[in-house]
């Protein structure tokens, strides 16, 4: 049995290892092609990959040994300690990083992002002379298109995938690429339906007090390699409309191609018979035969019989 769970673990890394890989390849061209918001939706094709490693698998009668369940069979207990160990230190590592968020958000020292995932809240700067009040309102624009789209979940799903696979770098790479395409896709949603206030985005998002800090449950604006402001404001100059079915037929049909394969390469499941089969098999297997042996005297001849006299 543990060893039959650290072998799906390890099976459910090695698949959402292979499909980052493959969102990262796919990323750029369906931006170009289609525009930031259908190139991000491509990031559910990981959480999509995981869990269908643990839907049901297909039936056989007859079921071979699979190699990585008995790779994993000497190690299934010092291993299942190690992941656990690691879920755990990660978690705390991620709660911690959170509450220090937070305590600088109460002292003013944080924003503009989003906090929450039950009941996501905007966080705004504390110095009221550090926007103007339209730059304000397109910072609220942001913000609540984050909410309206349930980014703030997403994320908190990334950070769950970071967690259970703390040791693959490949999870890890795409979680911090998965933000920045969240960003990119609500801005290209905010100027959707703010088309004249390009200019205005730009400059705002060079006066945002960029954060340094990690955020893990929520979204915010954050530097450094985690999200290059330049792709941000270079993307803003984009004005194509990017309309029509292809685009999301792509998308659609990425995300079953990547469920579907993970599902196949799960290890099949013996077919068992039904339970009132099964049943009738086993009482004919243990069925036996008692003969009881009765013994009749013999009739007497009819000459010997008395007189009836």
């Amino acid at each position: 049995m543990m060893s039959e769970i650290l072998a799906a673990v390890l099976r459910a890394n090695l698949v959402a290892a292979a499909v980052v890989l493959a969102v990262l390849a796919m990323r750029i061209p369906f931006r170009r092609l289609f525009g930031p918001e259908l190139a991000y939706g491509l990031w559910a094709a990981p959480p999509l990959a995981v869990i269908a490693t643990l839907l049901p698998a297909r039936t056989v009668d007859e079921v071979a040994s699979h190699a990585l369940a008995e790779a994993v069979a000497d190690i299934s207990a010092p291993g299942l300690i190690l992941w656990a160990t690691g879920v755990a230190v990660t978690a705390l590592a991620l709660a911690r990083a959170q509450l220090r968020f937070l305590a600088r958000a109460r002292a003013g020292q944080a924003g503009p992002s989003v906090v929450g995932v039950i009941s996501p809240r905007i966080v705004m700067p504390a110095d009221p002379a550090a926007f103007t009040d339209e730059e304000r309102a397109l910072i609220r624009a942001h913000e609540r298109e984050h909410v309206a789209r349930h980014d703030p979940r997403a994320a908190a799903l990334a950070a769950a995938m970071q967690t259970l696979c703390w040791f693959n770098p490949l999870v890890h790479l795409g979680a911090r690429v998965m933000r920045l395409d969240q960003e990119l896709a609500c801005d290209a949603a905010v100027l959707r339906r703010r088309p004249r206030d390009r200019g205005l985005y730009a400059r705002t998002l060079l006066k945002t007090q960029l954060a340094t800090q990690a955020l893990p449950f929520g979204c915010h604006w954050p530097a450094r390699s985690v999200h290059p402001l330049e792709v941000r404001v270079a993307l803003l100059r984009d004005t194509r409309r990017h309309d029509g079915l292809t685009g999301p037929l792509l998308v659609g049909a990425a995300l079953f191609a990547s469920a579907v394969s993970a599902w196949s390469l799960q290890p099949p499941a013996p077919r068992h018979p039904a339970p009132i089969l099964a049943m009738w098999e086993a009482a004919q297997k243990h069925r036996s035969m008692s003969v009881l042996l009765i013994d009749k005297p013999a009739r007497r001849p009819a000459a010997d019989a008395p007189d009836a006299r």
